[in-house]
Formats: C-alpha cells, structure tokens, sequence
C-alpha cells in the first residue's frame, strides 16, 4: 500500500484507522475526499492525509483562527442560488474578485470567488493570481462553472451598437463597476487588446456594486451600456452581446476545503439540480464544474 496513489474502502479504512461502516458514513456525509469508478469508491492517499491534518488539534495561537463561513468576491447569480438551495449555511459578501482574494488573505472569508482578468490568457487568470500570493501556500482552487460575459445593452438596442468600438465612437455612456470587480478587469482588458483607450468612454455616473445594480442602471435609462453575464441580461430582460467566456472559481485554503460547509455546496454542485438551474439562467458552461484547477 505504500506506493499506492489511490486506495480501496478496505486499505483506506486501515489506513486511518477506522471501520469500514464508519467510513461509508463519512462517504455518505461527502465528509471525506474520495470518487466512484465502477461503482467501487477509491480515495486518494494525498487527500486522506490532508484531511487527517485538517483536524489536527494544535495550541492556540499556532495557526490563525478560522475564518467566519463566508463567500467573498465576485457575485454570481447561480453561485447564490446554489449557496441558498444546498443549505450549506455558508453566507455572501459579494464585493467584486479582487476584494474577495484580499479577505481570504486576510481569514476574512473562508472561500473567496473569483474571475480576474489580470493577463493575456484570461483562461488562467485566477490561477496566476492565486501562485502569485505567497501567503496562500495552502490554496485549492475548484471550478464553479465557466460563464459568458457580454455587453448589456437597453431593450431594443436603440443606440444600434454592435461592441465596445461603437459604444465608445457613439458615446455610449458605460455602466462602471467598483475597481477590482472582475467585470470592470475585463472591460480594462478588451479595451487595451482593441487598442482603444478607456480615455475614450463616457462613464455614467455612480458605481455599480453587482451584476444586478449594472443592469438595473441600463434598465432605468442611467446608463447605456456595461459588462456582465449572459445570465444577468437574461434576467432583467436587456439585449446581450456575447464577448468572453470565463472560470469563476472558488478559492479557499485546504482546512477550509474539509469542512462541513464547503463539502455541502460542492455535493451540490455535483448533483443534478446544478445543471437544471443553470440551463434555466442561460450562459454557463458546467462541462469542468466542480473539478480542482489548482492544489498547492
């Protein structure tokens, strides 16, 4: 069993000293790292160990307390719905990406969702971010889904635009999100590769905190135009021009990872209710939902 990556239900029991009946408990509570190939359960030695480490009990004082059961960062409509409907008892601090990653760091949050745009390959922005914070050493980084962003625009498109370049060369006037939010990252980021200058845009007035307060600005004729999920256009009935597709990925560090809470939400994710909410939204891809893009 020494050089064995994945274990059996009997070599993973005699391995952390336990009963088979009680580690199928622990399977059935989805408490305890493990998947199912062929109807058989196998679990990873890697995992196991972190898990026992999770619960270690150590002075007071040696590591930091644990952080209150709270998901920061980036709003996402259906990230909220599973939050609600999988009773994790887990609450939202919606704030945009770049807040949320500063709490985690800060043992503010204990997970923090994410979706930068912060390089040129916006498929690996998150995780650039993440092995760039030393102080996460610890960190694993779970898919949430990949969604589609766009350009939100009034019901009828009345201005006749058909992207950034001719919302800014018609005076479009851009909804704006909080510095940090990974909308406002994204507009940043177009803008710059279409060699526009953001010198160029006319800004509405006020600050968008949410998804939902950007399309209610366009809806009530505040603002003409902004970036934000397919799913968000969907929902407050406005026009969408597709521009990106992105991970939105939950952050949290491994004894986060173990706990109760955070098993609850992803058990649900891995369920069939996840997929049916999300055709219901619109504009999310779940093909790598719930797997681990990065493990430090």
């Amino acid at each position: 069993m020494q050089d064995q990556s994945w274990l059996t239900t009997e070599e993973a029991a005699a391995y952390v000293r336990l009963k088979e009946r009680k580690l199928y408990e622990l399977v059935a509570q989805g408490a305890v790292p493990c998947t199912k190939v062929s109807g058989k359960w196998l679990f990873p030695r890697a995992g196991l160990d972190r898990w026992l480490e999770a619960g270690l009990a150590r002075p007071e004082g040696l590591e930091p307390a644990p952080p209150p059961p709270i998901v920061g960062g980036s709003q996402d409509s259906l990230l909220e719905l599973a939050i609600r409907e999988s009773g994790c008892g887990l609450a939202l601090l919606a704030e945009g990406s770049q807040a949320g990653l500063d709490r985690l760091l800060r043992n503010e949050v204990a997970i923090a969702a994410l979706h930068l745009h912060a390089t040129p390959d916006d498929e690996a922005a998150n995780l650039v971010a993440i092995r760039a914070e030393g102080m996460l050493h610890d960190a694993v980084v779970i898919n949430f889904a990949r969604r589609e962003q766009g350009l939100l625009l009034a019901p009828g498109n009345p201005l006749g635009l058909d992207g950034l370049a001719s919302a800014i060369a018609k005076g479009a006037r851009f909804a704006q999100r909080q510095r940090g939010a990974g909308a406002q990252l994204l507009l940043q980021s177009l803008l710059e590769r279409a060699g526009v200058g953001s010198g160029r845009m006319v800004a509405a007035e006020g600050i968008c905190a949410t998804g939902q307060d950007l399309a209610l600005a366009i809806r009530t004729g505040r603002a003409d135009c902004g970036i934000a999920a397919r799913a968000v256009a969907m929902a407050f009935g406005l026009e969408f021009l597709p521009l990106v597709w992105e991970h939105v990925d939950l952050v949290m560090r491994r004894r986060s990872y173990f706990e109760p809470q955070a098993q609850k939400l992803l058990g649900w994710m891995r369920g069939p209710d996840m997929a049916a909410r999300a055709r219901e939204f619109g504009g999310y891809d779940l093909s790598i939902s719930g797997s681990v893009r990065l493990n430090r």
